[in-house]
């Protein structure tokens, strides 16, 4: 066994050489299987170990792992080296010229009615009214009797409701909020209340959840007049100063005197279109002063006090504004309208 141990040392040497020429991962798999491989040079080493004499098996069989740690270490230390040739040529050639612009990730936009509901609120803030918010199930005192809509009235088949366990409902409008926000409280005061709410009713219109906002001040001096002022400056603000308004009267349980306010539909400039039902006008909502019973269920002297009180909805408006035909597609999430919008 004299001619084993130079055997092994040959074997090294030319693994260590295979090594060093190999120029890329797969040559270097194919080195390594060469030599350290179930077929490889330094396994027929180690396979006729069982042909040597006992004393000879484990000089051999030692020398021989020793080899072939030292071969796995020359080829670990190669392939960390082919690893990072690979990488900073690849970094190379896609090497980045930071001075050109860079490329912007497509941005989104708040939706159409919350940029309305959030216009609205802020020129009713900058008139001094707090915002006042409520919950959308609702009790039926806050949303019907509280408004002086008892039971039996006929109103209150009018507003499609849409009734949950418990008694309770999905609020019709904003005006409970209303009830809770003067209830406990001494005027003077008011509020802005913008909130999703519900009606059994769909046409290209109406929805059944769509947006309000209510609007209501409380005092000891409070006319129909300064109401008129209001929502005057109000819809100037929304749909321009050249906007086209007016007041018809007409009927509310929780206000009197009531009106209606419409505006001349700004999708056919008054020619008459399906989102106006070929009248020329827009319904903007409801409006009056506070029913004497609703002041009084709120625990305010109505002889004392007056206010007023508005509704209207924020999808018409968002309608008009961005020139939407038929309410349902502000609800769709339809890209192709929204990024229109």
């Amino acid at each position: 066994m004299a001619g084993e141990q130079p055997s092994l040392a040959v074997i090294e040497e030319e693994a260590r050489l295979a090594i060093a020429e190999a120029r890329s991962l797969p040559a270097l798999a194919e080195v390594r299987a060469r030599f350290l491989g179930k077929k490889g040079s330094v396994g027929a080493v180690l396979r006729g170990i069982g042909a040597l004499a006992a004393d000879e098996r484990a000089r051999v069989g030692e020398a021989a792992n020793v080899a072939k740690d030292r071969i796995e270490a020359l080829v670990a230390e190669r392939r960390a080296a082919l690893e990072a040739g690979a990488r900073d040529h690849e970094l190379s050639a896609r090497r980045l010229d930071v001075s050109l612009p860079g490329v912007r990730a497509p941005r989104g936009h708040l939706h159409p009615i919350t940029q309305i509901e959030r216009d609205i609120v802020a020129f009713f803030t900058g008139l001094g009214f707090a915002v006042e918010e409520g919950p959308e199930v609702e009790t039926q005192w806050n949303n019907f009797e509280a408004l002086n809509i008892p039971p039996d009235h006929p109103a209150r088949d009018m507003q499609a409701t849409f009734f949950v366990d418990g008694g309770h409902v999905l609020r019709t409008h904003t005006s409970p909020v209303q009830i809770r926000a003067m209830t406990g409280r001494q005027p003077p005061f008011r509020f802005i209340v913008p909130g999703r709410v519900y009606r059994n009713d769909r046409s290209p219109r109406h929805s059944p959840m769509f947006h309000q906002v209510e609007g209501f001040m409380v005092d000891e001096r409070v006319s129909f007049a300064d109401l008129k002022g209001v929502l005057y400056a109000f819809q100037r603000h929304m749909m321009g100063a050249d906007v086209e308004l007016r007041f018809r009267a007409s009927y509310f349980p929780f206000t009197e005197p009531s009106a209606e306010l419409d505006y001349r539909c700004l999708l056919c400039s008054g020619a008459g279109c399906a989102t106006c039902s070929q009248s020329g006008w827009i319904e903007a909502g409801g409006c009056g002063m506070i029913h004497p019973v609703v002041l009084a269920n709120c625990g305010l002297d109505p002889e004392r006090f007056q206010g007023f009180a508005f509704g209207m909805t924020l999808d018409r408006a968002a309608m008009l504004r961005f020139g939407v035909p038929n309410i349902h597609l502000l609800f769709e999430g339809d890209l192709r309208v929204l990024g229109q919008i």
